[in-house]
């Protein structure tokens, strides 16, 4: 019996420990969101970039033509 209560001792204690560093992990991470938000401003915003132009569609179209005339010759 003496290894049972042992045993729910280090469950007890474990789970403990583990309570107690996700609820520090909740608290620095709320107030590292804080620091980050009020220090946000001093570094420029990315200017947002710009998507490719898209191809022409005859340019598929004469590539697998091609793709064909070459399986089949």
């Amino acid at each position: 019996m003496a290894v049972i209560g042992q045993g729910l001792v280090l469950m007890i204690a474990g789970m403990g420990i583990v309570y107690l560093f996700l609820t520090v992990l909740i608290f620095v991470a709320k107030y590292a969101s804080a620091f980050v938000a009020r220090f946000d401003g001093i570094l420029p915003q990315d200017a947002p970039k710009k998507a490719p132009a898209k191809k022409a569609a005859g340019d598929d179209d004469a590539n697998v033509a091609l793709a064909i005339a070459v399986a089949l010759g």
